[in-house]
Order: structure tokens, then C-alpha cells, then sequence
């Protein structure tokens, strides 16, 4: 029988992955730190999660391994922390290895005094030293040693990586930002992007999908076609390549190569989200109907295989499969004859450039695959000729083609489903699906978003109403932290601006009000990522940066402002300036890494429309108005319905500003004001196309005006 460890009364997915391993496992905890003081050992911290490639890997080749864990077991008290459940941990301990090592990644190895204090911090390590990357056998004797021998110097070191961890802490640099950025901004994308492929930099390459929706708003904002065509040619290349799944849709984690060829394969729900986001936005801005179906592919993949039957969205799926990284996801060309026959085979080879000798080279291993991933190299349209078919037959037989793979391949043993539920990502989600919903017209689509946003209401919260992170088998446990309340407060705006139903704007203004409450500071300003009854760690960490997702305060940012311009609240507004001002130096010293907040600023100073319709949504003159709106007014736009009733009371209530807007002789009315300045009200459509399309005064122009008067 194998050796049974802590973790077995776990919940997290990765924590029972080691359920079983000959390490002796403690989860973080009170016990845990009692152990290292009782049997005076140092800590052995590591941190991964359930689909993280290089975490199995390290996994089979050392805490699976008698050998190793008898070391580890000897030297450590072992701990096993999913970094998706605790991103607090993960967020101090991450700070710690990048300060010591210069670079980051899971799996995270830290090695701490029972105090928490650490003093080696590394990545994925092997079990036997190779290419100058110390093993693991060679390591805890060291360490033990050390710890043993050498005490005083590790202590010593410990404190100084503790001092220098808080001395920056992740609370940024205080200053305020010139709008200036913004344009610098999009000259420093411009000089890393790739003409050639697409996105920004060399291998490996991320989608950031927040970096493109900054160059869609500098591009829709300062008629800047050059921007828009980055991100167009981004998003094509990225849907072209390997990182797409071509038989099931949905995106991979991230290109190892610079062409979006080879993807590391696992499937997380947060980049499902943000790039539906940027092919949503990518739509609306260039009507390319590629990007519509994207984003109609993206859901249809987080709809079969990553929605829970209860409404809410699943974390994530694995790499790996039969222990091999992307095996679920790979076809050699007898495969191919195999399933599909000869003739649709060779379409199948000519349209997604697969080969007999394959173009898959596991990362891990240096042997030659005959694998293909699926890929295309421009539009159908050439392959189409080449076959003498026309486009739409071949998109027909493709369809068919499509099929019948899934099929096949919905048979093979299938990828871990991480099937834990988090309120940051869902509320990620549900902000997209919403967002999407209204671009592209699909009320199915805000309907999923309105049942993920209701299960973590009505789920995910104790009984005192606080918001709780995660969510599984029943069960709702982890204090929320302000990712959890940040996205879901985008999620609530994005379905008050999809629906202009007032319960959305009030659930948004008083989680907003529950954020403020918990997680600003009120001395430096922006905000904690913990909430001060949270476990207190080394630092309570503010996060600025805009990595994988955005952080909370760049989401923050835009909440705030359009909080602000809704309500008519300024002190929201007010807020998020002195949210941008906590962090102004860092982020004026690498604006590139924090472009999400940098979008934030373009809407706080960009001129904004803020509309008021006062009318029954179900009159049609209402509905006119409504949908002249929504056709002809700019980006980013405010729009409240004040309806009679108890509906027109809520918004009312909401945004005080309202309260002298009313319909004129009993018609549907329109209130128009930009840049603070307000329109005459109006019930004429083609006078309210003429208000939202007019440009405003320029600030000469109004000085000149008054000046007159």
C-alpha cells in the first residue's frame, strides 16, 4: 500500500494529485509549522497546480520517486500549496523567487525557517543535477547540512530576503501618471511586435489579451488604423496556429515558439475569458466576421467541457494525458486515414499542415514524434483553389471533418478536468460571455453569464455575506480575496450594461462598497490583495502588475470610472485616480507590463458620453432610442433606463443625478452629456444620432465661448 500523506482530506485538485506521493505532505497550516518548530526543520515549500505541465514532471521525477522523498522526508517539513487556491501565498513566495533567482514559474520550490522565513527559492528542479541546474539529491544534503551545520548564516540570510520582501512588497511606487503613457505606451508595443507572427516579443509567446484590448481602444480612440492592425494580425495569427485547439476550440496556455505553433496545452478558463474579450472587441472595432466566430468557437468549447451542470465554469483542463504532455490533442496521418479515410484525409492534410513525419517535439523529451498539431497557414481560401473546390464546399467538408475528429477523440483518455470552481475566473468569464453577448447580439450568451454571476451569489458567500474563493464538491471555503471581488464587480457591470436591468448597477455599487471596506489602503492608496482578518503573511501584498490575467486594482481602475460616470458618485472617480497615483512611478518605469491599467487611464481621460433613456424598455419608441444608442454612440458609453416605477426608483436611487430626468410630453426621452457638458433632452432619433456623433468643443473653443458671452 502506498504511503497516505496529509493531503488526502484535501479538496484542491492538485493537493489530492500528491495524495499519494512517499512525501510526507502537510497542507499550509497550523500543524505544519508546529512540525518544523517541534522536529526543528526547515520548511519545504511547493507550489504548483492541477494542470501545470513542468509540475507533473517535477512530480514523476522526485516526489513519486522512494529515493527522494526519503531525503526530503529526512531533511523538511513538507508543504503542498495550490497556488489557484491560495494566491496570497503564491504572491508573496512568487516575489521572494523572482528577487532571488530573477525569474519565476511552477512549480515553485521555496525553503523557509519555521517561521516562514525563506532562504532558497527555485523552479521546477530535477532529480539529479544536469546542464548546471542543481537535482534534487544533490540539493537537500546541502540544505540539510546547512540547516545543520551552518544555521546562524541561513538565518541570517533569511532576514535580509524577509527585510528586502517587505521594503518592496509589491505596494509600488507612488507618483502621478502623465497621460503621456498612453501614447508611449503604444510606441513601446510597437517596437516589440512581431510583423512577421504576430504578438509582442520572441518565444515563448503569451496571448496577453489585455495588452491587445490597449491597442483597441488607443486604435478606436486616436484613429490610429496601425494599432488595430496589430491586434488584427494578432489575433488571426494566434487563431491560425497551434495554440488553438482546431478540432475542439478553445485556446492552450501559451506558445513555446514564436509562430503559435507548439502550445503547452493545458486549458485555463481565465484565457478563454480575456481572449473572447479581445476577439469580441476585435469584431466590433473591425467587423471581421473571423473574429465573431472565434468568439462563438471560444464559448462553445466552455460551454461542453468546461460549464458545471449548476451554471458555473470549471477551472481548467491538464496538458497531459497518459502521462505525456498533449497526447489528447495530437494526429499522426495514419490516425487521420484511419478515422476519416483517405480522401478526407488529404483535406484534412492540406488544410491544417499535417505531415508524415510530424511538427511536434515534446519539450521534455528530445525524441522525435510522427504527432501533428493542427494548424492552418493563412485562410482557406488558396487550399480551397488547390483543391478545386469552392470555399464554401470546403468549409462544409471541414465542418463534417471537424466532427467526426471530436468524435474520435472525445474517446481517448482525456486531460485532468480541474473541476474546482473560483469566483475571480467566473466572474472573468461571466464578464466576457455578457460583454459578448450584447457585440454580438446572442442573448443565450448573457443568460450563461447571468447563472455563473448567480451561483457565486447565491453559493459562494457565508453566512454573514462575505464572498468566498472557491467552490467544490459542495463545498465554499477561502475567504475572497480582491481578485474575487474585483472581477465579479466587472462581471455585474458588464450585465448592467448588456441588460439596463437596475439589480446588476446595484449589486455592482455595493460589492464595490464591500471592496472599498476590505482592501483599501488608506494610507498609500490602491488596494491589498487580502483582506486584513485574512491569514496575515510576511507582506500584505498589493499586485499592479498585469500578468496572465490583469491585476485586481487595473480592473479596479475600470470599475471605478464607470461606477463614477453611472452614478454620478465622483468620489468612485475620485478613487481611481488615487488608485493610478499609489503606483505611478512603477508603472511609468515598465508601462508595457501594465497596459490593463494604462487602458484604465485612456478611459478616465478620453471624452465619455453619459446617457440617460427615460421610457418603458417595452414601448417601442423606447427601443428605438435604445438601439440608436447602442449603434451610434462611442465606445465605453454610459447608459442608464430610468423606466416608471419601481425600476426607474431603483436607478434613481443609484444615480442621484437623475432625478430631474423625465420623459418630455410622455415620450420616450433621451439625455445626452459629454465631457460634462449636457445636450438639450430629446425624443428625435435623428437628433440623438446628431449629439452622439457630433464632436465636442475643444477646450480652446469653449474658452473662446465664454469669452464671448
Amino acid at each position: 500500500m502506498k504511503h497516505q500523506n496529509r493531503l488526502t482530506q484535501s479538496r484542491s485538485p492538485y493537493l489530492l494529485q500528491h495524495a499519494d506521493n512517499p512525501v510526507n505532505w502537510y497542507p499550509w497550516g497550523d500543524e505544519a509549522f508546529k512540525a518544523a518548530h517541534d522536529q526543528d526543520k526547515p520548511i519545504f515549500l511547493s507550489i504548483g497546480y492541477a494542470t501545470c505541465h513542468w509540475c507533473h514532471v517535477m512530480a514523476h521525477e522526485s516526489f513519486e520517486d522512494p529515493e527522494v522523498a526519503a531525503l526530503m522526508n529526512s531533511a523538511f517539513i513538507n508543504i503542498k500549496v495550490d497556488r489557484e487556491e491560495r494566491p496570497d501565498i503564491d504572491q508573496v513566495y512568487m516575489t521572494v523567487t523572482q528577487m532571488l533567482t530573477g525569474s519565476g514559474g511552477w512549480p515553485m520550490t521555496v525553503i523557509m525557517t519555521p517561521d516562514k522565513q525563506p532562504f532558497f527559492a527555485a523552479t521546477y528542479i530535477p532529480k539529479n543535477t544536469r546542464f548546471g541546474r542543481m537535482g534534487m539529491m544533490d540539493l537537500i544534503p546541502k540544505v540539510q547540512a546547512a540547516w545543520n551545520d551552518d544555521r546562524p548564516k541561513l538565518l541570517e540570510s533569511a532576514g535580509q530576503i524577509v527585510a528586502n520582501l517587505q521594503t518592496v512588497g509589491g505596494h509600488g511606487q507612488p507618483g502621478e501618471i502623465s497621460p503621456a503613457i498612453i501614447g508611449t505606451t503604444r510606441q513601446d508595443l510597437s517596437s516589440r511586435y512581431d510583423t512577421i507572427e504576430g504578438g509582442f516579443g520572441t518565444a515563448p509567446k503569451f496571448p496577453s489579451p489585455h495588452t491587445l484590448l490597449f491597442l483597441l481602444t488607443f486604435g478606436e480612440t486616436q484613429d490610429d488604423a496601425k494599432a488595430i492592425d496589430m491586434v488584427s494580425h494578432t489575433l488571426e495569427k494566434m487563431r491560425q496556429g497551434g495554440i488553438f485547439d482546431h478540432v475542439g476550440f478553445g485556446f492552450h496556455r501559451y506558445s513555446t515558439d514564436k509562430e503559435w505553433l507548439v502550445p503547452h496545452f493545458e486549458k485555463m478558463l481565465y484565457d478563454q475569458a480575456m481572449l473572447l474579450l479581445a476577439f469580441t472587441e476585435g469584431y466590433r472595432i473591425t467587423g471581421r466576421e473571423d473574429f465573431a466566430d472565434t468568439a462563438r468557437e471560444i464559448i462553445t468549447y466552455i460551454d461542453r467541457d468546461l460549464k458545471s451542470p449548476d451554471g458555473a465554469f470549471f477551472s481548467a483542463e491538464d496538458a497531459d494525458s497518459e502521462g505525456e504532455e498533449g497526447v489528447f490533442y495530437l494526429w499522426t496521418e495514419e490516425q487521420l486515414i484511419e478515422v476519416l479515410g483517405k480522401d478526407d484525409a488529404a483535406i484534412a492534410r492540406a488544410v491544417w499542415n499535417t505531415s508524415p513525419t510530424g511538427n511536434f517535439l515534446p519539450e521534455a523529451s528530445a525524441k522525435a514524434s510522427v504527432d501533428n498539431i493542427l494548424h492552418l497557414q493563412g485562410g482557406i481560401g488558396a487550399t480551397a483553389k488547390d483543391l478545386k473546390l469552392s470555399e464554401a464546399e470546403l468549409q462544409d467538408r471541414l465542418d463534417r471533418i471537424r466532427i467526426e475528429l471530436l468524435e474520435t477523440r472525445a474517446k481517448r483518455p482525456r486531460p485532468l478536468l480541474d473541476d474546482k470552481i473560483l469566483t475571480d475566473w467566473n466572474g472573468l468569464m461571466a464578464a466576457a460571455l455578457a460583454r459578448a453577448g450584447a457585440v454580438l447580439e446572442e442573448p443565450a450568451y448573457i443568460s450563461q453569464a447571468q447563472s455563473a454571476v448567480e451561483f457565486v451569489l447565491n453559493r459562494m458567500q457565508d453566512s454573514k455575506g462575505r464572498l468566498l474563493h472557491r467552490w467544490r464538491e459542495g463545498h465554499a471555503e477561502i475567504p475572497a480575496f480582491l481578485d474575487d471581488h474585483i472581477f465579479l464587480t466587472w462581471a455585474l457591470l458588464e450585465l448592467y450594461d448588456a441588460t439596463l436591468e437596475p439589480r446588476f448597477l446595484k449589486q455592482a455599487v455595493t460589492l464595490q462598497e464591500q471592496t472599498d471596506t476590505l482592501f483599501w489602503d488608506s494610507d498609500r492608496g490602491g488596494y491589498f490583495f487580502s483582506a486584513p482578518d485574512n491569514e496575515k503573511l510576511l507582506v500584505r501584498p498589493k499586485e499592479i502588475y498585469d500578468g496572465a490575467m490583469p491585476s485586481g486594482n487595473s480592473v479596479a481602475a475600470h470599475n471605478l470610472i464607470r461606477l463614477g460616470r453611472l452614478t454620478g458618485r465622483t468620489a468612485f472617480e475620485d478613487r481611481a485616480h488615487a488608485l493610478t497615483t499609489a503606483f505611478g512611478q512603477s508603472v511609468s518605469r515598465g508601462p508595457s507590463g501594465h497596459t490593463h491599467l494604462i487602458d484604465a487611464l485612456q478611459r478616465g481621460t478620453n471624452p465619455a458620453f453619459e446617457i440617460v433613456i427615460c421610457g418603458n424598455r417595452d414601448d417601442p419608441k423606447t427601443k428605438v432610442l435604445l438601439n440608436t444608442v447602442r449603434t451610434s454612440a462611442p465606445a465605453r458609453s454610459s447608459v442608464l433606463l430610468i423606466e416608471p416605477g419601481t425600476q426607474g426608483k431603483a436607478v434613481r436611487t443609484l444615480a442621484p443625478f437623475t432625478e430631474n430626468h423625465l420623459m418630455i410630453d410622455g415620450q420616450p426621452t433621451a439625455y445626452v452629456c459629454q465631457d460634462h457638458q449636457c445636450q438639450m433632452p430629446t425624443s428625435d432619433v435623428k437628433e440623438l444620432v446628431r449629439q452622439l456623433t457630433a464632436q465636442p468643443p475643444s477646450k480652446s473653443e469653449n474658452s473662446a465661448t465664454k469669452r464671448e458671452r
